[in-house]
């Protein structure tokens, strides 16, 4: 909560923009988020990453399995061996799941998790709303 509030106060007293204030606040992973897809239209997926210096990557699998149930993802799969998981979420009451996969790759010393979140063409989602989701569970890999 300290970084949140120093890190306005300095935007304030720099005078910077609102915007760029907040991309100042927002975390790596949020930072990393694309949306691929035309909603409606086609098939969308969510993507980021976030690379976790000197973090294990069992450690990571670990944490990232308990963020994706903790965010209502049900069936997770895990590879430990390929470092891999795949979960499936329905929110919309339609029988069209949405996945969530994650992998977490060892680089060095760490690990980089990378997520896509796909939901089928016809879904919409908010992407602020899947920006933030996604990034607790990635973020979560470090806990």
């Amino acid at each position: 909560m300290k970084s949140f509030v120093a890190a306005g106060a300095l935007a304030a007293v720099l005078g910077l923009a609102p915007a760029f204030g907040q991309q100042m606040l927002q975390s790596v992973c949020q930072q990393n988020f694309v949306v691929e897809g035309t909603p409606r239209v086609t098939a969308v997926n969510f993507r980021t990453w976030r690379d976790f210096p000197n973090l294990p990557q069992p450690v990571a699998l670990k944490n990232l399995r308990a963020a994706m149930l903790a965010e209502g993802f049900s069936n997770i799969g895990v590879d430990a061996e390929a470092g891999a998981l795949t979960a499936v979420q329905e929110t919309s009451g339609s029988g069209r799941p949405q996945t969530l996969r994650i992998s977490a790759r060892k680089t060095g010393n760490g690990t980089r998790v990378d997520a896509v979140f796909m939901i089928q063409a016809g879904q919409v989602a908010d992407s602020n709303v899947v920006r933030g989701a996604m990034c607790r569970v990635v973020d979560a890999a470090n806990l």
